[in-house]
Formats: structure tokens, C-alpha cells, sequence
């Protein structure tokens, strides 16, 4: 019996646990990459669930074998364990970093995992900015909640974005917690005359860096230099509304649950630093109750409507970026802005959410992930599916065929 018809003929049986590999990256520098808390949570949670997890490094998910190397953790000896452990049903991608997932040995990883007729894999990379807006654009129910975005090809789009709009942010296509974005606004009256026609706003590690331009032109051959050769989009900015005089904007956790559905698992609140230009708590932001802001600045009402609108929402965006991606997702986390009339709009997704700090957010995010990896095994059992796989793969002979991710 060859390897693969032994993993699809290990699916036809009723296994009493599910087995889950965490991938995640080594680099040489440590045994492996990622939150080590976020990892150790994650293992606890799916013991208690019933469900059989591991960590698995990119170079040791062998798809060939029966069994791979992969990483527990022993609380008595408060270290990582590395021993043999059982083929995996669901591989749950935390690669941590862009430049690690764009490596052709990570790839050839994910290009593995997405095509096994066995495995289930969903979120199979991080998100493109642009690709996200281009995505929310097709349909009519998440159209208007996308601020104007184009990509950053020249002076021309720069110009243009800037002069329509008071303020326009600047967003790397492949950024992370708020690195690297910038912000252009026009000024007025007399800052106008006595600094100069614009400012932009650059934020950086250690805080953000503001320098005056009398010209569109002058000022984008200083935003070139702190590009770096990097994608960027321009996006219109929006009037956030403003509680105790700082901007905030929403924080939502979309997963699915053990019926394979979209739900809201949390939503919180980020509010913008003192001298911050986004609400990014790595750059200066803070974590607010979404519930009191929104009611401090639209009353106890309109803030619960708002609230309840800011869900329905989110589940609609995840909905539309799941069918704009072409592939099965599990889970993300946005970022929604409240404009001061109350509107919502959508900033930001990211395809691997960082662990929120709010403690019931937290403790459901961790639950309905683990039962949405038992959901994926228990729903992919049926025997039709099973004799197709088997099928194609005698068909092409050795190895997994090509197909699309479920």
C-alpha cells in the first residue's frame, strides 16, 4: 500500500481524536518560530477538546510520511519536546512572517498541504492590502464601506489622492502592526502659510517623524525614500470619531464555528496614542471598551447600534474576502473605522490574527478555532470524496494530485 491510500484510508476510519499540526518556521536561530504562549494556549485548549496537536517546523512536515517530527509542551519540565507524532488531518498555518512564508521552501510546504487529498489547510497566507479592497469591490454589499484606494505607482496617483483628499494614508501592501504607514495632509489657513502647503507623517519604531512641503512634488521624493522600493496603496483617510480627543477605531475577531459558519468571536476597541497616527497598540495605541467609547461619543443607543451594526458587517466582509481569495478561511481579524456620523468602513484584515487582549475574546477565539479543525475532519469523511481522491492520484501515479483547496 502506498503512503498517500494509507492516509485516505486512515480517514474512513473513526479516529477518537482529530490530529492538528501547527506549522510554523526554523531558521536556525531557535527550534522554532511564533508566539510561544499563543502555541502553548492553542495545545491546552485542543487536549481539552479531544483533539491531538503538535508544532510542526516547515522541514519537518513531510508529506510522504506516516508520522513526523513535531513539538509538545511539558508543563512539569516547563520545555519544548520534540518526538514522533501522528500525520495530521488539519495543518493550521502560523508561519509568522511574510519573509518566511515567501520562501520557495515554505511554498513548495504550502502548494504540498493545499493539493494532499487529506489534509485540510485554510488561511493559506497573509493577506495583500490591495488584494483585499480589490476583493471587497466586487460585490455591492461591502463596496461602500472601503474608503477610495489606489495602488501607489507614481506622482500622478500620489497627486491626485492628495489633492481630494484632506488626509491620505499610506499603507505598504505588505505591512504588519502599522509599520511603515505614513500619513499626507493638506494644511490651511495660517499653518499653511507658516509651514508650508503639506505635511507628511512617517511612523517608525521609536515613534513618528513629521516634515513640511510647499509642493505635491517635493513631498513625494521624500515619501519614495521611505518606501524603499516597497508596494504601496493611497487611501483616502477618514474623520474617525474622537473620545477624550483621540481617534479610536474597532477590532474585530471573525471565525468559524463548529458548523463551518462565520461568527464574531470579539470585537474591541484601539485607541490612537498621543502622537500616533494609527491605533496600533505596538505603536503607541491603547485598548479601549468598544461598548463606552461608542456610547461616550453617539449615546448609549447609537452606540449599541452601531455595535450590532459593526458585527453584521464584519461577517459579511469575511464572507466576501474568503470568496474573493478562492480559498477555504477559518478565522481573521479587522480593523473597522466609526467615522464621526457613525458609518462604518473597513481598514484593514489580517489572515493571522494576533492574540487579543481581552480575556473572554481570547478564551472563545481559542475554543471555536479548535472546534472548527474538528468541523473540517467530521465534514470531509464522505466516501465519494474518498474514492475521487483515490482516483486521481492512480491516475497520475506517484504523489498527491493537483486540486483546489476545500
Amino acid at each position: 500500500m502506498d503512503l498517500q491510500t494509507h492516509h485516505l484510508n486512515a480517514q474512513t476510519k473513526n479516529s477518537p481524536a482529530p490530529v492538528a499540526a501547527i506549522l510554523t518556521y526554523r531558521d536556525g536561530t531557535r527550534i522554532f518560530r511564533g508566539n510561544r504562549d499563543n502555541f502553548i494556549d492553542l495545545l491546552r485548549t485542543a487536549k481539552e477538546e479531544g483533539v491531538t496537536a503538535y508544532i510542526v517546523a516547515q522541514d519537518d512536515l513531510d508529506l510522504r510520511a506516516r508520522k513526523l517530527k513535531g513539538y509538545v509542551y511539558s508543563a512539569s519540565k516547563r520545555k519544548w519536546v520534540l518526538g514522533e507524532r501522528p500525520f495530521p488531518d488539519i495543518v493550521y498555518n502560523r508561519i509568522p512572517y511574510r519573509k518566511f512564508e515567501q520562501l520557495p521552501e515554505v511554498q513548495e510546504v504550502i502548494r504540498g498541504c493545499l493539493s494532499h487529498p487529506t489534509i485540510r489547510f485554510f488561511n493559506p497566507s497573509f493577506f495583500s492590502k490591495w488584494s483585499l479592497f480589490e476583493w471587497l469591490k466586487e460585490s455591492k454589499l461591502t463596496r461602500g464601506h472601503i474608503p477610495e484606494t489606489v495602488r501607489l505607482t507614481g506622482l500622478g496617483d500620489f497627486a491626485r489622492m492628495v489633492r481630494k483628499y484632506r488626509n491620505v494614508y499610506l499603507k505598504p501592501v505588505k505591512g504588519k502592526a502599522g509599520k511603515g504607514i505614513m500619513k499626507v495632509q493638506q494644511l490651511s489657513g495660517k499653518r499653511r502659510s507658516a509651514e508650508g502647503g503639506y505635511r507628511l507623517t512617517c511612523q517608525s519604531g521609536d515613534g513618528v517623524e513629521s516634515t513640511t512641503f510647499d509642493t505635491v512634488s517635493a513631498m513625494y521624493d521624500a515619501v519614495k525614500r521611505h518606501m524603499d522600493g516597497k508596494e504601496y496603496i493611497a487611501q483616502q483617510g477618514i474623520s474617525l470619531a474622537v473620545a477624550g480627543g483621540r481617534p479610536f477605531d474597532l477590532r474585530a475577531l471573525v471565525q468559524k464555528n463548529d458548523r463551518g459558519e462565520w461568527r464574531v468571536s470579539g470585537i474591541g476597541a484601539r485607541v490612537a496614542g498621543a502622537s500616533s497616527i494609527t491605533t496600533h497598540v505596538p505603536r503607541g495605541g491603547s485598548i479601549g471598551d468598544p461598548s463606552k467609547l461608542l456610547g461616550t461619543v453617539f449615546g448609549p443607543t447609537s452606540g449599541r447600534s452601531i455595535l450590532r451594526q459593526a458585527r453584521e458587517t464584519a461577517l459579511v466582509l469575511a464572507s466576501q474576502i474568503e470568496k474573493g481569495s478562492g480559498h477555504t478561511l477559518g478565522e481573521m481579524s479587522m480593523d473597522l473605522g466609526v467615522d464621526t456620523t457613525g458609518k462604518l468602513w473597513f481598514f484593514e484584515a489580517n489572515s493571522k490574527p494576533m492574540k487579543f487582549d481581552e480575556p473572554h475574546i481570547r478564551e472563545k477565539s481559542l475554543r471555536r478555532l479548535v472546534r472548527f479543525w474538528k468541523y473540517l475532519v467530521a465534514s470531509s469523511g464522505d466516501q465519494p470524496r474518498l474514492a475521487k481522491s483515490l482516483r486521481r492520484m492512480r491516475r497520475v501515479g506517484r504523489g498527491p494530485a493537483k486540486r483546489r483547496n476545500r
